[in-house]
């Protein structure tokens, strides 16, 4: 680091990632640790809060207690460390062994401060860091054997095409549905007679609009059967509220939809399989007089970005992933995106819009012949 970088930063002040120390290294542990929990940052030690260069004596002798308290947290983090102008600048570069404490303790960056995490925050981090999956913990509401029914069994030994000869727990515990005595989420959401009993709001909520705003509802209509069976049911209901062409060849009439159906239920496959469900929002199907919009909630899973869609797979549920990859309800993984921009090119409609935000994940299909505004 140059001398007119660390103006630069010091004149911006402290924040999120950047941190000023008047001198040594007291709790310099923590501030490391939360910008390695976060997005990485900068510690400014020989600045005072107000940005006053006050320095700081014998760099060499500080620079060897800091690589010893950046190697004392768990696991040991990389920091690169530069004297500057009698400031010695140590910078976190983001990391990639998330999550880090330090003295037995988990720490995140709050604003300009860093913070101990709190039980219930070290859980949501771990979920947030893709370190846990909702679908591979336990489903405490899941009775055996008052839920595990027969009907049910036979329909979803059939779909993931498991031996009949198999007993259905043993079959459950080498797919990894049934673990220690109790159903996993996944296991629950796929063997469901009523989906919402296990998780809330894992149903699909579906609605008809007369224009091309939520102002006046015409239909409505929720889905909270096992997953398998909604994503059938939704595409279904889709199908039946938008414009249907028929052609006549001779005797045999075809139906062809405005919009490819094959497009249609990769993105409900999509927004089910990848959705966040410990989320209190469900699935929403809107179909407008311009468009039909998929929204699910849960933006992009840790360590993926928006050009990595259609390209790169990093399931949040990867287990009911690849039981719905098992049941042949997902075609290729990390195609989904890809395919459903292809399907609907090779029909000869406009590609979907996709929209990213950090707790919503939306696909767009604009109906033929309307413009979206």
């Amino acid at each position: 680091m140059k001398k007119k970088q660390l103006q630069d930063l010091i004149a911006l002040g402290e924040g999120f990632t950047t941190e000023f120390k008047r001198s040594g290294t007291s709790n310099l542990g923590r501030e490391i640790c939360a910008f390695a929990n976060a997005t990485g940052g900068v510690i400014l030690i020989g600045v005072a809060d107000n940005g006053e260069i006050t320095g700081v004596d014998d760099l060499n002798r500080l620079k060897s207690e800091v690589q010893t308290t950046a190697r004392s947290a768990e696991p040991p983090i990389a920091v690169d460390i530069a004297g500057v102008d009698r400031v010695l600048c140590v910078t976190v570069p983001e990391q990639h062994g998330k999550p880090y404490s330090f003295g037995g303790k988990f720490f995140m960056r709050e604003g300009a401060s860093s913070q101990q995490m709190s039980r219930e925050e070290i859980r949501k981090f771990f979920f947030r860091e893709g370190l846990i999956h909702f679908d591979e913990t336990p489903c405490e509401r899941f009775s055996i054997p008052d839920d595990l029914t027969s009907d049910a069994w036979k329909l979803f030994q059939r779909r993931a095409k498991i031996p009949e000869d198999i007993e259905p727990l043993t079959a459950l515990a080498n797919l990894h549905l049934f673990k220690d005595g109790s159903m996993v989420h996944a296991g629950a959401w796929l063997l469901a007679k009523d989906i919402r009993k296990y998780t809330i709001s894992a149903d699909v909520a579906c609605a008809l609009f007369l224009g091309t705003d939520k102002e006046r509802i015409l239909d409505r209509r929720g889905f909270e059967s096992d997953i398998f069976s909604m994503i059938d049911d939704v595409v279904v209901y889709i199908l039946s509220k938008i414009n249907v062409e028929f052609i006549i060849k001779h005797v045999k009439r075809d139906e062809r939809p405005e919009l490819p159906e094959e497009a249609l239920r990769e993105a409900v496959v999509n927004a089910l399989a990848h959705r966040d469900y410990r989320s209190t929002a469900n699935v929403q199907v809107y179909i407008f007089k311009d468009r039909v919009e998929i929204v699910s909630p849960g933006g992009l899973p840790a360590g993926m970005t928006e050009a990595d869609l259609g390209f790169k797979s990093i399931p949040r549920n990867p287990l009911l992933f690849g039981m719905l990859h098992r049941m042949e309800a997902v075609e290729h993984i990390g195609s989904g995106i890809r395919r459903i921009r292809n399907l609907c090119r090779d029909y000869g409609v406009a590609e979907p819009l996709i929209e990213v935000s950090e707790h919503w994940f939306t696909v767009t299909f604009p109906r033929p012949g309307v413009k979206v505004e």
